[in-house]
């Protein structure tokens, strides 16, 4: 589908577009977007229209799930304004696949299609699905890694507090019969050399917590709920994406996105700002056949300044920045209402699908 975008969107423009808008009428700019994405990324396919079991027959999740891509498209913050939309937009209505009003489901209908979905992991599949097909005979340059921050509404998981008593050892060799000081535990990113992918995310940590970080300004931010971990490539186009809790380090998640990017395409440059500044993640990169482009953190000493080369190509990690903008300002993803891992990642995938499938549409235009 995606192994030739010019040739999909051509598809698009000069046969879905004209026989849609013969039998719905003009299709505002937003619904034109909506369908594009729809036709990409074939929820149909993955998704069971109905759920087979005892009792009162459950609502079409297809057409649930395109309304939750709808949701998305046009930025809605709750999902009382899209069944809103869905009951004055008859367009909008039809395209999600709701023939009448009254087809459209409460919002506990919704509330519950959305727990199945979750719960199914669905979309990260589709994602991946998207990202093989259309990178599979294509070389990326720059494979830009960063983080930002999600606010959730719940309660953030309380850590046990770690006692601040130090047990007062005794200077000098241990005498004769004493056991010696015992080695350091390997921290997460040394594990992490040894371990899968699948070991690897199972790892990481995933409650709500406090998470504390510099905004551009330098000025220390904190906010209660997660923080979304992705690779955007050239054109910034999500190409891995990874939720985590809001208080786990940057430089945690890193290995994990290589290991998940390399198995979807091929790419040179590890673009990095200074939270990834270690030599494992460098050691790791290279091992890897890729390029580290990582800035220098000065914690260790004087900052190390880029070659000019490297510092032209650092600037692609732009890419990244203006990603996280256009997920939170367009897609829905400063507004979190859900609560719980599962959920919270997969509304923050519907924008991702969103973003992806318009930032390689717009290759081609």
């Amino acid at each position: 589908m995606f192994g030739c975008i010019s040739s999909f969107w051509n598809r698009i423009q000069q046969n879905l577009f004209p026989q849609l808008q013969e039998d719905l009428g003009p299709l505002s700019e937003k619904q034109l977007k909506l369908v594009t994405v729809l036709e990409a990324i074939r929820l149909e396919d993955v998704i069971p229209s109905s759920v087979k079991g005892p009792g009162r027959p459950c609502s079409d999740r297809v057409a649930i799930a395109r309304s939750f891509v709808a949701k998305a498209v046009y930025n809605f913050s709750t999902t009382r304004m899209l069944i809103d939309r869905l009951f004055c937009d008859a367009a909008l209505r039809r395209i999600c696949g709701f023939e009448r009003k009254k087809d459209i489901p409460s919002e506990s209908g919704f509330s519950r299609a959305f727990a199945e979905l979750a719960e199914s992991g669905l979309l990260s599949k589709i994602h991946e699905r998207i990202i093989s097909e259309h990178y599979e005979n294509r070389l990326v340059g720059h494979n830009s890694r960063d983080s930002t921050a999600i606010e959730a509404r719940e309660k953030a998981l309380k850590k046990p507090r770690q006692s601040k008593q130090k047990i007062k050892k005794k200077r000098g060799r241990p005498c004769k019969g004493q056991e010696l000081t015992k080695e350091p535990e390997p921290t997460r990113l040394e594990k992490q050399f040894s371990m899968t992918l699948p070991q690897m995310l199972a790892d990481l940590p995933k409650a709500c917590d406090v998470g504390t970080k510099k905004n551009s300004q330098g000025y220390a931010e904190t906010w209660i709920g997660y923080k979304l971990h992705w690779d955007v490539g050239d054109g910034e186009v999500p190409l891995s994406v990874i939720l985590t809790s809001a208080s786990t380090h940057d430089s945690q998640v890193a290995l994990p996105l290589m290991a998940m990017s390399n198995q979807r395409l091929n790419y040179l440059y590890d673009v990095m700002d200074a939270a990834y500044d270690c030599k494992d993640i460098r050691l790791k990169s290279l091992l890897d056949g890729h390029v580290p482009l990582i800035d220098s953190n000065p914690r260790r000493g004087e900052k190390i300044a880029f070659a000019p080369h490297e510092a032209e190509r650092y600037k692609e990690r732009t890419s990244v920045e203006r990603a996280n903008a256009r997920l939170k300002d367009e897609f829905g993803g400063r507004f979190v209402r859900v609560r719980g891992h599962a959920k919270v990642l997969t509304h923050l995938m519907f924008g991702v699908l969103v973003l992806t499938v318009d930032q390689l549409t717009r290759l081609v235009i």
